[in-house]
Parts: structure tokens; sequence; C-alpha cells
């Protein structure tokens, strides 16, 4: 597909920020509606540069757009079933989809619509995908209670193991190690040897399903989300790496599912924070230290928000499925405000 150009138009904002204890986030403003990068909900946005983002959708497709520019860059028609997961090789051009048609695809922005590698083996959807610091390798994890290691270039499996009960929700490399994070629907959280591909550690099993995990740029720190109904789990949690199965803090206060979890980047002076966004339509900052919502902003008709991602200190991604890709502006001064100023 060639580039689309927007059209452009203003409305008045629908979000309301929620009361209680978190702040209200800032007055009713004006939203710039693009046109849409996906035609059904979308599961998954990551960031391939400082311009482009990178989503996967239940319309099968993965979709490069210029989210500063509100334009399409380009659609890649690959798998079908619906895309789960989407990373992209570090400093590259180069990204991969996870899908619940059991493979992954890589596909190259300067090579065409063509995927260029794919990965097959697994037996029911991949859920997990993660990308080696060197860009070397890739794990992936599937509800077929596996996790593999793959080459990159050549497509081939280097590991596979199976655990029983073991449905990878998500998979994290740690940064700048050979250590990998994932999480499952038995509630455990386990921590992977990629050289020897054998579990190291094993997290205290949480009350409910864990989604989702990120992990800090300096490698100390693991979040995790919980499944969870009527503010019953639904919580996130801050892990010591350092101290596997240390619970530093969590984070309640969703109504539904915590879909997603994400440290932001440090922003001069001021405290860390991290993001979660959940089956109740709402995203909230956090203190990472101390727990405490600092604010909370709910996206109206949106359904669930089942992905973030950090573009700059000031810009955060949010993945939607009835109302496209939300671009939020993140405000940092003697109180955080967090507003909705595009969506597509």
């Amino acid at each position: 597909m060639g580039k689309l150009q927007s059209k452009i138009r203003r409305r008045s904002d629908l979000y309301r920020a929620t009361k209680g204890e978190a702040l209200e986030c800032g007055p009713v403003t004006q939203v710039i509606e693009y046109d849409p990068a996906h035609t059904d909900a979308i599961n998954c946005v990551t960031t391939l540069n400082s311009d482009l983002c990178v989503s996967g959708g239940s319309d099968q497709a993965v979709v490069v757009y210029d989210w500063r520019a509100g334009k399409l860059a380009q659609a890649f028609h690959g798998h079908n079933r619906e895309v789960t997961k989407v990373k992209c090789i570090p400093g590259g051009t180069r990204i991969l989809s996870a899908s619940r048609d059991k493979t992954v695809l890589m596909w190259d922005v300067n090579r065409g619509a063509e995927a260029v590698q794919e990965f097959c083996g697994h037996e029911l959807v991949v859920n997990g995908l993660a990308i080696s610091p060197d860009g070397l390798q890739v794990c992936t994890g599937s509800r077929d209670n596996s996790m593999c290691l793959w080459d990159i270039e050549s497509g081939e499996c280097l590991q596979r193991k199976t655990i029983s009960r073991n449905l990878v929700t998500h998979v994290c490399w740690v940064p700048g190690t050979h250590s990998i994070v994932q999480t499952s629907e038995d509630k455990a959280i386990r921590v992977w040897d990629s050289r020897t591909w054998q579990v190291t550690n094993t997290f205290p099993a949480k009350q409910y399903i864990q989604t989702y995990c990120d992990v800090s740029a300096s490698s100390n720190y693991l979040l995790s989300s919980s499944n969870g109904f009527g503010g019953q789990g639904c919580e996130a949690t801050l892990w010591d790496l350092r101290q596997p199965g240390c619970k530093v803090v969590e984070y309640r206060g969703h109504l539904q599912t915590t879909a997603c979890c994400v440290f932001l980047p440090p922003s001069p002076g001021a405290q860390p924070t991290v993001a979660t966004s959940s089956h109740d339509g709402s995203v909230k900052i956090w203190d990472q230290n101390t727990a405490a919502c600092l604010c909370t902003l709910t996206l109206d008709g949106s359904g669930p928000l089942v992905s973030l991602a950090p573009c700059d200190v000031d810009s955060l991604l949010c993945a939607s499925f009835k109302t496209g890709m939300h671009v939020l502006n993140l405000a940092h001064g003697a109180q955080v405000e967090l507003k909705e100023v595009a969506r597509f």
C-alpha cells in the first residue's frame, strides 16, 4: 500500500477523567482525528523510531504509521488470523509480528510488502514475542505451553521447552542480559536463561492470571499486570529482579483486567512513573516507588485498552478495541496531566 494522505478534522474530545484519589486530567479539549490505521480492534503497539509506530490488529494487518504527522506509512498483510504482538529489532528497519495463526513473520520496511522470514513450530496462538539485545535471536511463547528460541537470520528453532500449564501471555528480554521473563495463565512469572534454556527463577504465583510484563531500562525492576474483575485482581505489581520474587509495591485502582503495564521514560527532575491500561477503558499514571495514582484518563467508548507504547517523555500511544489508536500527551509539572490529543 502506498502512503495515504490523512484527512484531518477536529471535534470536541469525548474523554473524561475519573474522580477519586486520582487527579482529574485537564479540561475538555479537542482531539485531531486521522484516518484509521486498522479496520478492526488493535491488539498491540510498539515504536519503530521517534516518528513511526507499529501496530497489529484483528484485521490481520501489521501497520507502520507516522503518529506525529497522522499518515499511514506502510501496511503488511501475511497473517491469516489476528495479530497478537509486534516487536521491532532495535536500531533497524525490521519488524516481527506474532499471530493467532501460530506463526511469527518478519518484515522489512525497506524490502517491500512480503515477509522476509517466517518462524513456524508452535501449535497454538503465539502470545509472547521478544528480541535479544543484540538483535540476533527472537524468543516466542505460546498457549501450547512452550517457549522457543530462534535464529533471526535463518529462522531455525534453536531451543524449545514445554512446561505443563505454562500458557504464555507475554515475554520480555531483560536489557543487556541473557535473561528472559515471561508471564502465564498459570499465574506464575518465570525467568529463563537464553544460554541454557532453563528456568532459573519462578516468582510466587499471583491470585489471578498474569497478562503482561515489562522490564525497566536499568534491568533492575519488573512490572507484571493481572487479570481480574470488579476491582479484584486488576492490579499491576513491581518486582525487584535482583531479588527474584521480591514484591516492591502494587498498583491498585483499575476495575477490570489490567491488560498492559509499562515503565515510562524518565522526565528530568520528576519521580519515576509507570503506566497501566485496562479493560475498564482507563489509563493510569503511577508513582513507581510509592504506588500513588497520579492521574487517570478514561477514554469513553473505547472498549478494552490493551496495549501501551511510550514514544518519548511526553507522548504515549494506547491501543483500543473500538476507537483505534490514541495519542496521549503526558505533562510533568507540579501535577501530572494526561490528555488525548489525537487518534487514528
